[in-house]
């Protein structure tokens, strides 16, 4: 492929430089705000990004062929507080990006954000987003991928936006392939830096492996999420909120109720009745959302089914923090044993997923990297850069938790290159047509 040049804003690993230097292009430029990154980006491509974007002139970045991006995504994200572009801190860094697109003018961009950029505010965001890039002159489109549909072992459904100055006439987005994949493949033999599972981390899946061990065959385990303290609750959930009517009757409202795990309300002072409700349930609104009534409501009617073998169980997760309350089976019809399987801690609960896939990477602390099951430890960071299709970079930020931050916030370069793969080659036949068109001579000649 023809050399090019490229620049490579929020650079953070540089999952962007990897991939479009493996087709041929060369970094002229990359800006990341934390100087640890900057470092370690120094230390694996001998070029030094500068700091924070908000500072760059856009009149002195470097001419270049290709702009990439993958700007913060907290603003957007479902797990955020999705204040979008009234984020004063984040939300603004796109039209950062738009201000060297201006300047500079490149042919190309490839933007990659988390997939809620497309939908949040009812597509107004994006509509926006587009409609500025699309006033520079680009043709712009968009499309999801996951690291999964190019055969790597990870499900992390990502948003790409590529531009071409011009038209995008001839562009197609690469396939997904169909290709069976499996989570061993990145693993290594006996890591000496794998982290063990603690005490505390190995006693909570033990009590959830052995919910797992007490449900009867016949009995469908749920595919939604498990609260387990909706069991035994019966605090008001589907005309109204304990909130409201805590505001109403204050504690002798919601004293006819129970709480957590069945705990009586009746008696205890007004806070305490608020925290024995389940940290979902103490929301300050006066209706519930739609999602949040029918997970409760599932969720209690699985108790009510099944709590013959449920309630000799139940008293032993009631110590645990609200997030290990939770529980996420995402392997139906598979063995009951969750140490066969890939295991997750989230706020949302714990995780069991096959071992075709790892959960998704995120900004992860240490308790949130994926733990192989069968091996009872937790993946290292050079096998989390595996995931990320980084594994060939010589150095990774020290110690572990900032590896790991990293590569949850990392682009994925194997996809990355397969969308530019798809942009560049097509923009390069685009312009052979083109030179052959200008050289041709003209028919009056002939």
């Amino acid at each position: 492929m023809t050399k090019f040049k490229f620049i490579d804003l929020f650079a953070g690993l540089g999952g962007f430089h990897v991939a479009l230097e493996a087709l041929g292009g060369k970094c002229v430029f990359a800006a990341e705000i934390q100087p640890h990154l900057q470092t370690v980006y120094e230390e694996n491509f001998g070029l030094r990004p500068a700091g924070d974007i908000r500072t760059v002139v856009p009149s002195e970045v470097p001419d270049h062929d290709v702009l990439c991006a993958g700007f913060p995504c907290q603003a957007f994200s479902k797990a955020g507080d999705q204040a979008g572009f009234n984020c004063s801190r984040q939300g603004t860094l796109f039209f950062d990006v738009v201000a060297i697109l201006q300047e500079k003018r490149p042919r190309h961009f490839i933007l990659e954000n988390v997939p809620n950029l497309l939908k949040h505010d009812e597509g107004k965001t994006y509509e926006r987003i587009k409609q500025d890039l699309e006033a520079l002159g680009y043709c712009v489109t968009e499309r999801q991928f996951s690291p999964h549909h190019f055969g790597i072992p990870q499900i992390r459904e990502r948003a790409y936006i590529i531009g071409r100055l011009g038209s995008l006439e001839g562009f197609a987005w690469p396939e997904r392939e169909s290709n069976p994949t499996d989570i061993t493949d990145v693993l290594l033999d006996s890591p000496d830096d794998a982290k063990p599972l603690s005490k505390q981390t190995r006693l909570c899946l033990e009590v959830w492996n052995q919910f797992l061990e007490l449900s009867p065959p016949e009995v469908h385990l749920p595919s939604f999420p498990i609260w387990s303290m909706e069991f035994g609750a019966t605090y008001p959930f589907e005309d109204t909120t304990p909130y409201a009517e805590r505001t109403r009757g204050g504690a002798e409202a919601l004293g006819v109720y129970l709480g957590t795990h069945g705990k009586p309300l009746k008696e205890l002072p007004l806070d305490e009745q608020w925290k024995a409700l389940p940290s979902h349930a103490r929301t300050a609104q006066l209706q519930f959302p739609k999602w949040k009534k029918d997970f409760i409501r599932a969720n209690r009617k699985f108790y009510e089914d099944n709590r013959h073998w449920i309630d000799p169980w139940l008293p032993s997760v009631k110590s645990f923090i609200s997030s290990h309350q939770k529980f996420e089976w995402n392997v139906q019809g598979g063995e009951r044993d969750l140490w066969k399987y890939v295991i997750q801690f989230r706020a949302s609960g714990v995780r069991v997923k096959r071992r075709t896939t790892s959960p998704s990477l995120v900004a992860m602390t240490d308790t949130q990297v994926p733990i192989i099951g069968w091996q009872g430890r937790y993946m290292t960071p050079r096998e989390c850069a595996n995931l990320q299709s980084l594994g060939a970079l010589r150095h990774l930020p020290e110690p572990q938790g900032r590896a790991f931050a990293a590569l949850g916030n990392a682009v994925n370069a194997r996809v990355v290159e397969k969308v530019a793969r798809a942009l560049l080659f097509q923009s390069v036949c685009c312009l052979e047509e083109l030179i052959i068109t200008e050289c041709a001579p003209s028919p009056e000649a002939v």
